[in-house]
């Protein structure tokens, strides 16, 4: 009988992402920015059903204070959370998102406006298991004047580091 040698099998890469003992409390993340266009809020309206005035009726919005169609809140949220995701922290480490508290639309978001989102890491919570742990973060979403439009505290769970 012959022996058959097997190739070794290789080291598991290391994720990009962030475990949860790799946080530090006060720590601050910035995002990249994005311009929110016309195209992104009308595209919004058909993919979530929301066609309410603020967002379509160009005629109604003429006569509100803001002067022009808003995005959707939900849709400033969502750019703000892929804005964060793009600095690659949860990659690979983050289980889920727990629950999002005290969201706050502070100021209008317009076709035009630039955003980008700042994390601070304002909790660490390791989890019975002691295989991961909760990260709260107070995020703000910020525009190009440098104004809040929009404030939560995110609860996301991530893996801790492999020992």
């Amino acid at each position: 009988m012959t022996a058959t040698a097997t190739a070794p099998t290789p080291p598991k890469a290391r994720p990009r992402g962030r475990y949860f003992d790799e946080f530090r409390l006060g720590e601050r993340f910035e995002s990249p920015r994005r311009t929110i266009t016309q195209t992104d809020i009308i595209n919004f309206a058909c993919l979530s059903g929301d066609f309410n005035a603020p967002h379509v009726d160009f005629e109604f919005c003429k006569t509100q204070p803001y002067g022009e169609i808003i995005a959707h809140g939900p849709l400033v949220f969502s750019i703000a959370a892929g804005l964060l995701c793009q600095l690659g922290l949860n990659d690979g480490t983050i289980v889920a998102m727990m629950g999002v508290d005290e969201w706050r639309a502070l100021a209008p978001v317009k076709h035009g406006d630039t955003i980008h989102a700042v994390a601070t890491v304002a909790e660490l919570k390791l989890t019975s298991s002691g295989t991961r742990g909760i990260v709260t973060f107070a995020r703000e979403v910020i525009n190009q004047r440098g104004e809040k439009v929009q404030t939560m505290i995110v609860r996301s769970m991530y893996l801790c580091s492999p020992r």
